[in-house]
């Protein structure tokens, strides 16, 4: 369960690290300039917080698996790590339109390997939390 943990860890690293191409990968010179200046910036504020916060989930998983599988406060915060997890499956297929991957090889690809990934993490953090 350790060893999962840090891996989990390493791939939450890499996954804040790409949100590092999100303005270039998606264009955000372009398609955010027609929103007024406090919508422009709370696009790139909020998504500097999310990729922060899953860094310091990584480094957390790494840095600390005994502590998340071993002690009281560690399936404390295993267990909402999960919560914040399935929520985030939750919008995996709620929050975005099918419109942006149906039908789209690449685009079909990344839905399907990151609603399996939210799953993944999801059980395994309540599985350290509720076991």
């Amino acid at each position: 369960m350790i060893q999962q943990i840090q891996i989990v860890g390493i791939a939450l690293i890499m996954l804040a690290l790409l949100h590092l191409i999100f303005p270039r990968y998606f264009n955000w010179k372009k398609e955010l300039a027609g929103l007024s200046i406090i919508n422009r910036e709370m696009m790139i504020v909020h998504t500097f917080f999310i990729a922060l916060t899953v860094l310091l989930m990584g480094v957390l998983c790494i840095s600390s698996a005994n502590e998340l599988t071993e002690t009281t406060l560690g399936k404390r915060l295993a267990a909402g790590i999960g919560l914040f997890w399935f929520i985030r499956w939750i919008v995996q297929f709620t929050g975005y339109s099918s419109v942006n991957w149906k039908g789209k090889r690449f685009e079909t690809a990344v839905h399907v390997f990151f609603s399996l990934f939210w799953t993944y993490v999801t059980v395994l953090f309540w599985w350290v939390a509720f076991s």
